[in-house]
């Protein structure tokens, strides 16, 4: 054969030619399919589950969610995604700053209406006026459906960069994601419901809103792939945002839904201790796999 002339075999990868060994492409391939099943159920599923539910029944079911909701949020962000971000090689004081700016972030973008976490409807027991939800829906709910789509997306982002920290850090912040976008969707579901549109109507936005965290999902993979040096500062991202909405959003929530009541105030602690304590077991889980 002569020089400079391909053979018949197959041509082996050398360091440095450009080319990806088979065995990381097939581990990327790997993650990608565990990023998009995870957005999959975190944006999409949860908005079939709440379709297939009565509204009274879901009336009563955001309560003990958003209590629940906010102990898986604090959990995986105290526990789990500050430690992997403090333990990379990244510069502490860059990540503290980091978080700041993403706590301060989410505050403007929420006092913008830019990203919403809205659970409240007309006959929730807050004293909503009549009009409320047609107001929050906005003209044929594009409000809702603009929020929820960012939100989404965002939500989309988070998944992939835990996942390409680590698969198991990966499943947990999809448990956390997918919990509190439960009682978001059961909120923006009655909203619309309440606003004009049909249930088929209100499922379908719903829908196309939960797609944009597949969307945010491959995003995320593709962005995160070329810069691994990023990863631990989209990691305390996502921390400050459930530390965020579990504080600034669902504990003011708590707050009013348990009034003095002591009774209540128990019931909602023990969801709250109940969602720390399914993270707890989830990661004894995980790490004897």
């Amino acid at each position: 054969m002569q020089p400079g002339c391909a053979s018949g075999g197959a041509r082996k990868t050398r360091p440095g030619d450009g080319a990806l060994p088979r065995t990381a492409m097939s581990s990327s391939a790997t993650l990608l399919l565990h990023i998009l099943a995870a957005t999959v159920i975190a944006g999409m599923l949860s908005t079939l589950a709440v379709a297939a539910l009565s509204i009274g029944w879901l009336a009563r079911l955001v309560r003990q969610l958003v209590s629940l909701s906010a102990g898986l949020l604090l959990a995986t962000a105290v526990l789990h995604l500050i430690p992997e971000a403090v333990e990379s090689v990244a510069d502490l004081h860059a990540l503290s700053w980091t978080m700041l700016a993403g706590l301060i972030g989410f505050f403007l973008l929420e006092k913008l209406a830019i990203l919403r976490h809205g659970h409240h409807h007309e006959a929730d027991g807050h004293g909503h006026h009549h009009g409320h939800d047609r107001s929050e829906a906005g003209p044929g709910g594009l409000l809702i459906v603009v929020g929820d789509t960012i939100h989404n997306f965002v939500d989309g982002v988070m998944i992939a960069a835990a996942f390409m920290t680590d698969i198991r850090l990966g499943w947990l912040t999809t448990v956390a994601i997918a919990a509190h976008e439960i009682p978001q969707e059961i909120g923006d579901f009655i909203v619309l419901l309440n606003a004009g549109c049909t249930r088929r109507r209100a499922v379908l936005f719903n829908l196309l809103s939960g797609a944009a965290s597949i969307v945010g999902g491959l995003a995320g993979f593709l962005a995160l792939s070329g810069s691994q040096r990023l990863l631990p500062y989209a990691i305390i991202l996502s921390a400050s945002s459930f530390i965020y909405i579990a504080l600034a959003d669902l504990v003011p929530d708590m707050h009013r839904d348990g009034g003095r009541s002591g009774v209540e105030s128990a019931v909602q602690i023990a969801w709250m201790a109940t969602g720390v304590a399914v993270i707890a077991l989830l990661t004894r889980m995980l790490h004897t796999h």
